[in-house]
């Protein structure tokens, strides 16, 4: 049975004070929360001071990104390592906003979910199709393809460290959600291409999450499909009793 896993991206939102008082919110708010793992997500200024408030509680710390290279001369990035120096367990990897506005390849996606796993870290490695590319007809197309680059040459027994994340491209801070039965038939296809490169039994294990305008209300009925276990959440991520609500209503 794979055990549901919310995850809060909170992008790049919030002030160190605030961020601080939403942690210490949600660490007050979920401390009875044994059903689901829950993770959030800080920008990556906040992650320390962040992760110093959850420390040694039910919530894990994860970072938004990360770089593939070693420690050097790579400005403005940060290496794994660096991530889980200061407590990070999990790193978003291939989010639409990285690909679509930051030009990141699957390939590049690839390297830093290889990094990402030879330092210890669960990558939450996001795929998701375009509006225009749903209304065309190719969204199996366009996941096949960012699984097949993003997970190239990772070994079955790595694949099952990682966490595949579908957001919709086209549900994500629009208000719009994939219903409950679009996104369950990604989830299947996306397993049934794990199945396919590492067998069932690896696909039976790998967490895959859903993103896009997830809230409270429309929570348990998307995380009631077999083939989805969990979400990552964007703006709802950003207050405690929005949070809250979405963990509570699938516990």
């Amino acid at each position: 049975m794979r055990r549901l896993l919310i995850a809060g991206n909170w992008k790049m939102n919030m002030k160190l004070e605030s961020a601080k008082e939403l942690a210490q919110g949600l660490k007050e708010a979920a401390k009875d929360v044994s059903e689901v793992d829950i993770a959030i997500c800080p920008p990556s200024l906040y992650v320390e001071p962040v992760g110093q408030v959850v420390a040694g509680s039910n919530i894990g710390l994860g970072a938004q990104n990360g770089y593939f290279e070693k420690a050097g001369a790579f400005t403005g990035e940060l290496e794994m390592a660096m991530l889980t120096d200061v407590g990070c367990q999990y790193v978003i990897l291939g989010h639409s906003e990285r690909r679509h506005i930051m030009g990141e390849s699957s390939e590049l996606v690839n390297q830093k979910v290889r990094a990402a796993l030879a330092a210890g870290l669960t990558p939450i490695v996001c795929v998701g199709e375009l509006l225009s590319e749903r209304e065309s007809g190719v969204t199996n197309d366009v996941n096949r393809r960012q699984f097949d680059g993003s997970f190239s040459g990772v070994s079955a027994e790595d694949m099952k460290k990682c966490v595949i994340a579908y957001e919709p491209v086209w549900a994500i801070g629009t208000g719009k959600v994939a219903t409950p039965e679009q996104a369950q038939e990604v989830h299947e296809f996306l397993r049934g291409l794990i199945a396919d490169r590492y067998g069932q039994e690896v696909a039976d294990v790998v967490r895959i999450q859903y993103g896009g305008s997830v809230k409270a209300g429309n929570a348990k009925e998307l995380l009631s499909k077999p083939d989805i276990d969990g979400a990552l959440v964007g703006g709802a991520s950003l207050k405690v009793d929005a949070f809250m609500g979405i963990i509570n209503a699938v516990r």
